[in-house]
């Protein structure tokens, strides 16, 4: 619980940054792979192993040792708090990355923005489930260009499209809404009811400004017992008698 409680204290606040009263929501807020913590735990087992080597021999030297203690524990320590407070999240309407200890960096972008994303996973992010993500993006300067030491990828980089993708969905669909259409079939073009023969027909410009000339009837066949190929009242082909 104490540990539990520790990481509250150090968390960066995601939610604080949300647009609530749009109806944002986190779908996924992607933390560090615990690989990451490697070399911090090193260091806190070096210190660990230093003053217990002072606490139980008579060696020289010991106030040095000590300055080398509590200089791995501060990296160990810094190191930590950099890691864990790193965050990518992704919204239904954003992305963002929150970094920063003591001066915190929120940079965001529409997630329509994300054009393209490359997964990355090394031999080792293999066996241990990590993996590295590379945006292709108008936002690389603020950055999004990687994301690295991602847990879980296979699962995260299937969110992010799907969320991209419903994205989408969203923007084509708010066309008609926009436009005052309520088409039930959702191309865009006409009321409810109305096939896309029809809404063509009903929001052609209109040209009738000047009436055109009769056309003449046809002539005659010569032959009586024979129909024409093309009847010109029903606009479609038929068979000879």
């Amino acid at each position: 619980m104490a540990g539990i409680g520790l990481f509250r204290i150090f968390d960066p606040k995601v939610r604080r940054h949300l647009i609530s009263d749009e109806g944002e929501v986190v779908i996924d807020e992607v933390r560090h792979h615990w690989v990451v913590f490697t070399v911090p735990m090193l260091e806190v087992i070096l210190a660990a192993a230093l003053l217990l080597t002072m606490a139980t021999t008579a060696i020289g030297g010991q106030p040095v040792l000590l300055a080398i203690v509590l200089v791995l524990l501060a990296h160990a320590f810094w190191q930590f708090l950099t890691q864990h407070r790193d965050r990518f999240v992704v919204t239904n309407m954003r992305v963002m990355r929150i970094r920063g200890v003591f001066s915190q960096t929120v940079a965001t972008t529409p997630i329509a923005r994300v054009l393209d994303i490359t997964l990355q996973k090394p031999i080792i992010g293999r066996m241990l489930g990590y993996g590295h993500f590379v945006f292709e993006s108008a936002a690389q300067d603020q950055g999004f260009r990687e994301i690295k030491w991602v847990s879980r990828p296979d699962d995260r980089d299937l969110t992010i499209q799907r969320v991209i993708q419903r994205t989408g969905l969203r923007a084509s669909a708010s066309v008609d809404v926009v436009q005052g259409d309520e088409d039930s079939d959702d191309d865009g073009t006409g009321p409810i009811g109305m096939d896309s023969a029809q809404e063509v027909g009903a929001y052609a410009p209109v040209t009738a400004t000047t009436k055109q000339p009769p056309q003449p009837s046809p002539p005659p066949s010569s032959s009586s017992g024979a129909k024409s190929i093309f009847n010109s009242e029903r606009g479609n082909w038929t068979d000879n008698d």
